[in-house]
C-alpha cells in the first residue's frame, strides 16, 4: 500500500508526533481538492502532474494557475507529449503566468525526464539532478508523488512553522531554522498528505494577516498563539528599496499587421513573443531602439513590477507603409490575442489599440 494512502489506518496516527497527528486528522476533513491532488486516502497522484503543478505554483496563486494546468495537460497530457512540442507553443502557452525562466525549466526538464524513460527520479537527489528543480520543488514531489518521508518548506509552510514555534529570527536567515523544526515534526509515514496538509492550513487558517485561530487544529500547540502575537511571524527583515526602470514599447502597424520579435533567450522574458523595446535604463531612453524611422505618437505608459525591479514603459505607435522584410515577424492585429504575449506586453497592446482606436486610425 502506498504511504500516503494509509489514511484509513489508525497507525497513521497513533505513530505521528502529535503535531502531524492532529493536522492529519483535520486534513482529512477539510482538505481541498485542487486538479492536481490526490484525495486523503487515494493512491498518489501521477508524478508528472505533481511536477508541472509544482513548477506552476512557484510564486503563483493556486487560484491564477487553475486554467493554466487544465490546458497543459489538455495539450500535452503525459510529460512525452510536453516533452515532444515546440518550444514557441509551450511558451505561448505559459504567457501570463510569469517568471518566464520556468517555461524554459520546464521544456528541458521533460525532455530530460523521457530521454531517461519518461519516468521521474522517485527521491530527492535525482529530481534535484533535473533542469529547474530545486529543493522544495525535489521535497515536494518525493513526497506527494512517491510517498517519500521529505521536508517541505514553501512560503505557507513557513509561516505556520514560525509561528508554532515562535521563531524570532528575521527571514530569511531562519530558513535553516524554520526547516529543521519542520524536520522535527514531519511524519515518517503520509509525508505527502503532512505537506500538503501544512500547505493547505497555510493557505486557509494560518494566514499571514487575522489567522483564524479559533479554528486551527493545531492551536493548543502554537507558541505565538499562546503569546498573543501570531501575525508577527515570521520576521522578515528591512525591503530594499526596489530599483525603477524605463523604456519604450513600439507598436508598428502595416496591411492589418503589427510588428513582434522574438526576445532573446537569455533574459527577461527570455524566448517570449513581445512588441520590440529600446534599452530598459534609469533614464527615460526615449525613441533609441526604434524598430523603424516613423512618426511615433504616444500612447500612454504600463507598469509592470519584475522581482528585483520596477519597469514603466512607454507605449508608442506607428503606421509604416509596408512590411518589410526585417528581423521580427508581422502578426494579425485582430488576433494578437493568440500570439502569447506575457503579462506586460500585452497590457502595452491593449494600450496601443485603444489609442489607435480613438485615433481613428
Amino acid at each position: 500500500m502506498p504511504v500516503d494512502s494509509a489514511v484509513a489506518n489508525p497507525i497513521a496516527y497513533s505513530t505521528a508526533p502529535p503535531i502531524a497527528a492532529g493536522l492529519l486528522a483535520w486534513y482529512d476533513r477539510a482538505a481541498r481538492r485542487l486538479p492536481w491532488r490526490a484525495p486523503p486516502g487515494d493512491p498518489p497522484a501521477d508524478p508528472y502532474r505533481v511536477w508541472l503543478s509544482e513548477v506552476m505554483l512557484q510564486q503563483t496563486t493556486v487560484a491564477a494557475v487553475g486554467r493554466y494546468f487544465a490546458e497543459f495537460t489538455r495539450r500535452w497530457p503525459t510529460v512525452e507529449a510536453l516533452a515532444a512540442a515546440d518550444d514557441a507553443e509551450v511558451m505561448g502557452a505559459w504567457a501570463g503566468l510569469g517568471y518566464y525562466a520556468r517555461a524554459r525549466n520546464l521544456i528541458a526538464c521533460a525532455r530530460a525526464v523521457a530521454a531517461a524513460g519518461g519516468r521521474f527520479p522517485d527521491e530527492e537527489a535525482g529530481l534535484r539532478a533535473l533542469p529547474g528543480i530545486g529543493d522544495y520543488t525535489a521535497a515536494a514531489i518525493a513526497a506527494i508523488a512517491f510517498g517519500r518521508r521529505a521536508v517541505v518548506v514553501d512560503a505557507n509552510v513557513e509561516r505556520v512553522v514560525a509561528r508554532l514555534f515562535r521563531i524570532e529570527t528575521p527571514l530569511p536567515v531562519a530558513k535553516p531554522a524554520i526547516r529543521g523544526a519542520a524536520d522535527g515534526i514531519t511524519p515518517d509515514m503520509r509525508a505527502g498528505d503532512f505537506a500538503q496538509a501544512m500547505m493547505d492550513l497555510g493557505a486557509t487558517i494560518c494566514t499571514p494577516k487575522r489567522p483564524a485561530c479559533a479554528i486551527c487544529p493545531l492551536i493548543d500547540h502554537c507558541a505565538a498563539f499562546r503569546a498573543g502575537d501570531p501575525e508577527r511571524f515570521p520576521a522578515k527583515a528591512p525591503k530594499a528599496a526596489r530599483p525603477e526602470r524605463k523604456g519604450t514599447a513600439f507598436w508598428l502597424e502595416a496591411e492589418g499587421a503589427v510588428l513582434l520579435v522574438r526576445r532573446p533567450d537569455k533574459g527577461m522574458l527570455g524566448g517570449m513573443r513581445a512588441l520590440p523595446t529600446g534599452p530598459w535604463t534609469d533614464a527615460d531612453p526615449g525613441l533609441a531602439g526604434a524598430p523603424r524611422s516613423a512618426a511615433w505618437r504616444s500612447a500612454g505608459k504600463v507598469a509592470h513590477v519584475f522581482t528585483h525591479f520596477a519597469l514603466e514603459l512607454d507605449v508608442v505607435t506607428a503606421v509604416a507603409s509596408g512590411r518589410d522584410a526585417g528581423e521580427g515577424e508581422w502578426w494579425p492585429v485582430a488576433r494578437i490575442g493568440e500570439a502569447g504575449l506575457p503579462t506586460l506586453f500585452a497590457k502595452a497592446a491593449r494600450l496601443a489599440q485603444k489609442a489607435r482606436g480613438k485615433d481613428g486610425e
